[in-house]
């Protein structure tokens, strides 16, 4: 399974960034295929804040918009939501150790455990700070 971190979110759903097309396309090929697919619940929220922000983008997606555009990823019948649950925060504590996570890397450890506790391949990010965390392949997929 891959999973998606919130950069290629974003940019599949701006229309001005430079890697909406790509973004979208990378995004599609994985909604409307059989294989499972998924998202981390906080790339969902994190989407929501940065494509809201109106320091971030002018002018802002108006929540409403917002809403519509992750409603729209829910419909694919392949997509997973990866949640915690169980051992998930044994996942976490090692994650954040060996990867030496601090402040804001919280973050992106948390999305790492969180694909591992469900079993994801790969994920797929343009943030290079996510190969400080081992046991789960990263890809760029706008630049393959």
């Amino acid at each position: 399974m891959i999973a998606l971190d919130t950069n290629l979110l974003v940019y599949a759903h701006r229309e001005d960034s430079p890697w909406h097309k790509v973004a979208g396309e990378a995004i599609e090929s994985l909604a409307e295929g059989s294989e499972a697919w998924a998202i981390p619940w906080p790339c969902i929220h994190e989407f929501l804040a940065i494509v809201t922000h109106p320091r971030i983008y002018e002018p802002p997606t108006p929540v409403t918009r917002a809403i519509e555009q992750v409603e729209a990823w829910f419909e694919s019948p392949s997509l997973r939501l990866l949640a915690e649950s169980g051992s998930y925060w044994e996942q976490l504590q090692e994650v954040v150790k060996k990867g030496r996570a601090t402040g804001a890397r919280i973050h992106d450890a948390r999305v790492v455990a969180l694909c591992r506790h469900h079993g994801v391949r790969e994920l797929w990010t343009a943030d290079r700070d996510f190969g400080r965390f081992r046991g789960l392949p990263v890809r760029n997929p706008l630049v393959d």
